[in-house]
């Protein structure tokens, strides 16, 4: 069986460089490019199983299931009955206006700190921070120093949770409330308050209401600010989305 980009290329050059364009832009809105070929091979098909999508999506049969395992946290696809597990693709279009409101709520708090920078003009409002062991570091600090709440928003716990597990128990019992919001399918710690939520762009970070932490969705790097007004600005962010989650929001 051929690959979807074996197929894109024997129908000539625009095709080709269309599937190419698509994998790259799916990429951009946090897709590796295994998973948006996955994601691309189930559109196409319309369902499968591990072993029929790999083939089909030109990726490794040891890393489908896993690969599609994470479209499914991520909300681009999910799983249907019997044996062995088939997936189906979530609409496009769907998935497109998830994404369309979660890059417009970023760039809206993006926005609204940019305002604030132009508005004080105070320097050094934000601190940055380069590598993934500095940015778990400069968390682990915030939520060593947290005395009422932590919140965080991320797309993926795993490697988060492993860094802070310790350091969140610690939290816990000096009273502190954690609440994580990310995608449905994460393993939460026991005791930490969770909001579900797709398609995360970033990782947000917000203690006590009042220092403030945003970072790339690989932790390569990150911002961080004691400043109020910034802090507050997350915090209205926040209260937001998780009001809109609450039950009867």
């Amino acid at each position: 069986m051929s690959t979807i980009e074996q197929v894109a290329a024997t129908l000539g050059s625009d095709i080709s460089q269309e599937y190419r364009r698509v994998v790259e832009v799916l990429e951009q809105v946090g897709l590796t490019r295994y998973e948006s070929r996955a994601y691309i091979a189930l559109v196409a098909r319309g369902y499968g199983d591990a072993g029929s999508l790999a083939q089909v999506a030109g990726i490794p049969r040891t890393s489908a299931y896993k690969v599609l395992e994470t479209l499914c946290q991520k909300g681009y696809a999910f799983r249907t009955g019997g044996k062995p597990t088939l997936f189906k693709p979530q609409p496009p279009l769907q998935v497109a206006e998830r994404l369309g409101k979660n890059i417009q709520e970023t760039f809206e708090k993006l926005e609204a700190l940019h305002q604030v920078v132009g508005d004080h003009g105070e320097p050094q409002l934000v601190y940055l921070l380069y590598g993934k062991e500095k940015v778990l570091g400069k968390m682990a600090e915030l939520l060593d120093q947290s005395t009422r709440s932590f919140i965080l928003t991320a797309p993926q716990l795993a490697e988060i949770r492993e860094s802070l597990g310790k350091k969140i128990a610690n939290a816990q019992k000096r009273g502190v409330e954690i609440t994580f919001i990310t995608a449905p399918a994460q393993k939460i710690p026991e005791g930490v308050r969770h909001v579900p939520r797709q398609n995360i762009l970033a990782i947000d970070v917000l203690a006590d209401g009042a220092h403030a932490l945003l970072a790339a969705p690989n932790l390569d790097a990150c911002g961080f600010t004691d400043n109020p007004i910034l802090a507050e600005h997350l915090k209205q962010f926040l209260d937001i989305v998780m009001e809109r989650a609450s039950p009867s929001g």
